[in-house]
């Protein structure tokens, strides 16, 4: 009879264990979900409105102080397309096409070439704003570019700051590019949507 207690005991203790944690988890008002509802006015957003940028991104892979360098080399064997090619930017964004122009932000991020039979870029970066009340907000975009278009589009898929919950899209076009260092300037129009 000795041995019967301890057994009977175990679900005893199981069972008052689980009601003992349902009765005290209403009372603290504890609970475990882990998403809520919020008001749109603790957020601060009020009525959208749409802005459009045009900023020049300087791409230089030549001089003593590149703002692109290369963290992954293309595969050897496909050499017209430098598929698997990986750059790192900090790329000056500047109001005009001259590098020297007044500098509106940054580009930073990567982009690699993801097509193995033409020259087509996956673009990640964050354009990091410097000027103005657009001072230390962002836009970051996130798209397929493929370089020797005229027009390339690629989408607008967030933002921080001013542009916390941006959408849109951008318009690059190439403005200059040096065959010799690989130097490039594009223009891109930024159209996005924002509170």
């Amino acid at each position: 009879m000795s041995t019967a207690k301890p057994q009977m005991a175990l679900p005893i203790l199981i069972t008052l264990s689980i009601l003992l944690s349902l009765i005290t988890i209403p009372a603290t008002g504890e609970h475990h979900n882990f998403v809520k509802s919020l008001d749109r006015k603790s957020l601060r957003i009020g009525r959208e409105k749409i802005s459009h940028f045009r900023v020049y991104w300087h791409d230089i892979l030549s001089g003593p102080s590149p703002t692109s360098v290369m963290i992954v080399k293309p595969s050897s064997n496909i050499s017209t397309s430098a598929f698997g090619l990986i750059r790192m930017i900090d790329n000056p964004l500047t109001e005009g096409p001259d590098v020297k122009s007044k500098l509106l932000g940054r580009a930073q991020g990567f982009y690699g070439s993801a097509a193995q039979e033409n020259i087509s870029l996956l673009m990640s970066m964050n354009f990091a704003f410097c000027e103005g009340k657009y001072n230390g907000s962002t836009i970051t975009v996130m798209g397929r570019n493929e370089v020797f278009d005229k027009v390339r589009e690629m989408p607008v898929i967030g933002g921080s700051g001013l542009f916390r919950f941006a959408r849109g899209y951008v318009r690059a076009s190439t403005h200059t590019f040096d065959l010799k260092t690989g130097d490039a300037v594009v223009m891109y129009n930024v159209y996005v949507m924002h509170y």
